[in-house]
């Protein structure tokens, strides 16, 4: 069996570190806030090249709250991708803003910033690019856009801890980047943790306030806030992973290298990188008309893969109002048609990735 993650192996390979890096927590006796979750904002700011990093609950909550630092409320629009994790929609949706899909460049699955304009009216207030799969999204051109029409530009980089864009890695292109540390990113937790990152000192004050409850001081409250903290154990645990994080996005560079290599000819869509994007490959994601045959037989084959993401927001339930209907937002529904992703960790050796190559061969008929 080739599993498509594994979630046990970092915990073995780092057991010494992360246990006497649990045990400091508990035995400190502090769990809400405190040393660790301070030291942890300092490195994962330092890691980022940014001056504030603010630790929260998950990622959900980190594009929420940052959008709320934004002042994004009840009638105004925000820019998202069609394709994407429905946690970009939901943010906006939250706040009780409008999601505006914009369809994602073919190639690189990330939004397309020729298409943004034509989607902006007097209600827009923000654009919110995704990384999606650990590829940065072209930034240049977005900002561009944001600088002309006066909005905020809002980084979802959930899958992209590490990546580079023009050779700066991720962090702070634009106002604020909003980070989750769910266990399956590549830097994940061991449960839920997120994290906003951003140079503006006030954003980052007004987040700081929000996550508590909507203080600074204790039984003060400023605003209506939330309770979305970061929690000691994970911070102790991130700051532990943190320091292998390149060195595990290396890993998944070199897998990545070798499936570009090994699938050609396969008559899968390969992943395509623009020479000014460092991806960190989150998932390694191919294209293939009859994906759902694909996937069955590599599964028969022992081979784990998934499907990210095989309903697009536009056609969930959760926005059944909005009375979206298939055909609407084309390429985001070809893609969630025939996506797949392959195994992908900084655990997987070469023997496991030469034969989920193997197996794909066999089952598209090119061994």
């Amino acid at each position: 069996m080739i599993a498509f993650l594994d979630l046990k192996a970092p915990y073995l390979e780092l057991k010494e570190e992360l246990d006497q890096a649990i045990a400091r927590v508990v035995s400190s006796g502090w769990f809400i806030g405190g040393a660790e979750v301070d030291q942890f904002e300092t490195e994962y700011a330092s890691y980022c090249g940014v001056a504030h990093s603010i630790g929260l609950a998950n990622g959900l909550d980190a594009l929420h709250l940052a959008l709320r630092a934004m002042d994004v409320g009840p009638g105004d629009e925000v820019i998202v991708p069609s394709n994407t994790y429905i946690a970009t929609w939901l943010a906006v949706s939250q706040c009780g803003a409008t999601p505006v899909a914009v369809e994602p460049d073919e190639r690189t699955y990330n939004i397309n910033p020729t298409l943004i304009e034509a989607a902006i009216t007097p209600r827009t207030k923000v654009i919110l690019p995704v990384h999606l799969y650990g590829q940065p999204a072209d930034m240049d051109p977005i900002l561009a856009i944001a600088h002309k029409h006066g909005l905020r530009v809002l980084e979802d980089g959930a899958q992209a801890h590490g990546a580079r864009y023009k050779g700066q890695r991720l962090g702070s292109h634009g106002d604020a980047v909003a980070w989750s540390f769910y266990p399956g990113k590549n830097l994940g937790a061991m449960g839920d943790g997120g994290a906003v990152t951003t140079n503006d000192a006030q954003l980052a004050d007004r987040i700081r306030v929000l996550r508590n409850y909507g203080s600074r001081v204790k039984y003060v409250n400023e605003v209506q806030g939330y309770n979305s903290r970061l929690d000691p154990l994970q911070a102790a645990i991130l700051r532990v992973k943190l320091a292998k994080l390149d060195e595990w996005n290396a890993r998944r560079s070199a897998i990545a290298t070798r499936y570009q290599q090994g699938l050609a000819g396969c008559g899968l869509t390969l992943p395509h990188v623009p020479e000014w994007a460092d991806p960190v490959w989150h998932l390694y994601v191919v294209q293939h008309p009859e994906r759902d045959a694909l996937q069955r037989a590599l599964t028969d084959a022992g081979v784990g893969t998934l499907i990210h993401y095989p309903i697009p927001p536009h056609l969930q339930q959760a926005y059944a109002e909005a009375a979206w209907a298939r055909g609407d937002f084309p390429l985001a529904e070809r893609m969630a048609d025939q996506v797949l992703s392959l195994p992908m960790g900084p655990a997987m050796d070469m023997a496991a990735v030469e034969g989920a190559l193997q197996a794909v061969r066999l089952a598209t008929g090119t061994a």
